[in-house]
């Protein structure tokens, strides 16, 4: 039995799966199991400071009235934040209370009716609303199974029942008048038809019309169902009680059967089912079974009618009368069993550890096993030994997993009964336990709360589960340190190489830190190398980007094979520096920061920062052509065509002088690329003075050498007569 430790009780009642709720003085309440075990939860701070007065325990929750007459409402028993109810505006406790459950109430949240003096206060979440009725004090109040309706007792005696909105009074009766000794312990609702109250020593039942009916000793009392009244009472000539008793005659080989079935020819269809109902209102197997046969044998008279009732009544009775046994001991009636519904008497079968009964049941209504066998491999783990070693973690995991595949078809999931071992110390079995689960996503969580990381991590890329790798590694990150991290998935080798991938597209966008980190753990020259040259390209920072790109330069050095790849980092760095101060003598005129050494000429040539390009050219050995090249097409960028003439005369040009001529004209300086035709190979001459549209000098050309005729050819060629004549009389002066 349960031990209570936790000071004062002040309410205790169940919930709707048969757990036991007990609260205390500071706010402390249990969830107590039929076995004993216990969840614990606290109502918060306030309630342990102002302590507890009184409480109301309903199926779904409960409602505590702490010490400064605040009400908190706890809603599932979930070990949720309580929630505070509306401000009554209270000066003292209450003479009275109740609450009406959410699911009862129409606004589908807990109503708490306070009898304040005279009147009754309605409060809810939202509101306190004064129902203004006069008819109080009342020490009493009960509202009805279904919430529609209340039995509030008054100081006098009076007991009025009244709808939940105080609109419609249904009855009143004077509890004086029993003669009874002493005060009212209870009122409560029987079903929504009748009120019980209680003395000390009397039970008066009081019905919707005044009537009552007095018991003094223990008994168990039901209003007569309806189908039962139609059959069985003296005298009746409904239907169903002519089948019965056609029934009756048929077993007695009367042929006043045959004579009862005509009768009732026309309704015999609605006898058969109000046969079948009452059969489900009868607590004996006796009367039940005759209750079908009389079904039965009018339903061998019809033509059509569909056996589906009659089975289901015949399978929920067999159910019914299994519960009823001594043995097992739970008194369930048909209309409960219905509305409760068989999952919820499985699970109250599994609390009281009837698995084989609860078994055979699911078996027998189709139902699937996995509740009832995760229930028993739980309890099978919780009465073993915490202390257990390897051998019977085997054993008992071989019992577990035998009986799943037996019984639940392969369906059942490990992952439930692993955490269960995990909770009651049986970490060993708990792995083995997991390594049967087929759905990684189930294993995966609980191995992370067992911090088995590794096997964490590996299931999870076995899986191919993106998104569950990515849990994996973001919940190591955070729980272990960078080191153990790395580590981890370092030691994993080929089988977290998928992991290891995820993580460098996870780091590359959210954390490229982490990334280094792990680049430089795991050995990784070329990678951290290229790692520290693209931060050096988003960089804004110059003096940043020029130590990023000598850190590139480090890690490529740091690889035999990179002596390449480490001098470009070295060259990359020197032209940064320089950028750097070619920026400064520019005073900001022009940008020079991360171009290219043929791009950094370029601008310092267009800035007529010559002496500066020399030096670039000189520093990075720069090859006289491309030199050349790039200052031919900064000065005529700039058209700077005097300072391109000197350059062109400082000495003989590595590209010749028809890359000029070719050039400007591409330019759009056909009359400056003119100027540099008679420094090129004669025998081009001719073409490039037609290429700079310099067709007298062209013809000239031809006259000098004697060609006759190429000049006719220019001649065909020109563009207007003018031309064509000059060309002509060049050609006749000719021998």
């Amino acid at each position: 039995m349960p031990q209570w430790d936790q000071g004062k009780i002040i309410r205790f009642g169940w919930t709707s799966d048969e757990r036991l709720v007990v609260l205390n003085e500071e706010g402390i309440y249990r969830l107590y199991d039929l076995q004993g075990d216990y969840q614990q939860y606290s109502l918060g701070n306030e309630a342990a400071e102002m302590g507890i007065i009184d409480a109301r325990i309903h199926e779904n929750g409960l409602v505590a009235l702490s010490g400064s007459l605040t009400l908190l409402e706890v809603k599932d028993w979930d070990g949720g934040r309580p929630l505070t109810l509306a401000n009554p505006g209270l000066s003292e406790p209450p003479r009275a209370w109740a609450v009406i459950p959410p699911d009862q109430n129409i606004s589908r949240h807990v109503e708490v009716l306070l009898s304040v003096d005279n009147t009754i206060f309605a409060v809810d979440n939202l509101e306190s609303v004064d129902q203004r009725i006069s008819r109080g004090p009342f020490f009493r109040v009960s509202p009805s199974p279904n919430g529609r309706l209340l039995a509030l007792l008054n100081y006098d005696g009076l007991l009025w029942v009244v709808s939940t909105d105080f609109q419609r009074s249904l009855a009143e009766f004077d509890t004086q008048t029993t003669g009874a000794e002493g005060l009212v312990n209870q009122v409560e609702w029987c079903s929504n038809d009748a009120i019980l109250v209680t003395w000390s020593n009397l039970a008066l039942l009081v019905g919707p019309s005044g009537d009552t009916l007095r018991r003094d000793v223990c008994d168990l009392i039901q209003k007569v169902p309806a189908s039962s009244l139609s059959v069985f009472r003296p005298g009746s000539t409904s239907p169903a009680a002519i089948l019965f008793d056609a029934w009756e005659s048929f077993t007695q080989r009367s042929s006043k059967a045959d004579e009862n079935i005509r009768n009732i020819r026309p309704d015999l269809a609605s006898a058969v089912n109000e046969c079948i109902d009452a059969a489900g209102c009868e607590w004996e197997p006796y009367w039940q079974r005759k209750l079908l046969s009389a079904a039965k044998f009018g339903w061998s008279f019809l033509d059509l009618y569909n056996p589906s009732d009659f089975v289901a009544m015949g399978q929920s009775l067999r159910v019914l009368n299994a519960v009823h046994y001594y043995e097992v001991g739970i008194p369930l009636t048909y209309l409960q069993y219905q509305h409760a519904s068989p999952i919820h008497l499985i699970a109250r079968l599994t609390a009281r550890n009837l698995h084989l009964l609860a078994l055979r049941i699911s078996s027998f209504l189709s139902l699937t096993p996995d509740v009832v066998l995760k229930h028993w491999a739980s309890a099978k783990i919780a009465r073993s030994k915490s202390t257990a070693g390897d051998e019977e973690d085997q054993e008992l995991c071989k019992l577990i997993v035998d009986k799943f595949e037996k019984l639940g078809e392969g369906e059942v999931s490990y992952a439930d009964i692993a955490r269960r071992a995990w909770e009651v110390g049986r970490a060993g079995l708990a792995t083995k336990l997991l390594d049967h689960e087929p759905k990684a996503s189930d294993q995966v969580p609980l191995l992370l709360i067992m911090k088995e990381d590794k096997l964490a991590l590996l299931k999870a890329a076995d899986s191919g589960d993106t998104d569950l790798v990515y849990h994996v590694l973001l919940h190591l990150h955070k729980r272990l340190s960078l080191g153990a991290f790395f580590r981890l998935i370092e030691d994993g080798g080929q089988n977290l190489v998928p992991a290891s991938k995820l993580l460098e597209v996870y780091a590359r966008e959210q954390n490229r830190e982490m990334l280094r980190d792990f680049f430089y753990s795991d050995d990784r020259r070329v990678e951290s190398a290229v790692l520290a040259l693209e931060e050096a390209n988003r960089m804004a920072d110059q003096a940043a980007a020029i130590t990023a790109v000598r850190s590139s330069e480090k890690f490529f050095s740091e690889d035999k094979d990179r002596h390449f790849e480490a001098k470009m980092m070295d060259e990359s760095a020197r032209l940064l520096t320089m950028q750097q101060q070619l920026e400064k003598d520019a005073q900001g005129k022009a940008k020079f920061f991360g171009l290219s050494v043929s791009e950094t000429i370029r601008t310092c040539l267009m800035n007529e920062m010559s002496n500066k390009a020399d030096r670039v050219k000189s520093e990075f050995k720069v090859p006289d052509k491309r030199f050349w090249y790039i200052k031919l097409h900064a000065l005529t960028a700039i058209r700077a065509f005097d300072a391109l003439e000197t350059f062109a005369r400082s000495k003989r040009s590595p590209i010749g002088y028809e890359a000029f001529v070719r050039y400007l004209v591409e330019a759009g300086h056909p009359r400056e690329a003119a100027t540099y035709v008679i420094r090129c190979d004669a025998p081009k001459r001719v073409e490039l003075y037609v290429l700079c549209n310099d067709w007298r000098a062209a013809g000239r050309e031809c006259k000098e050498k004697g060609d006759k005729k190429g000049l006719e050819q220019l001649k065909r060629r020109c563009p207007n007569t003018l031309i064509a004549r000059e060309l002509e009389q060049s050609a006749s002066s000719m021998k």
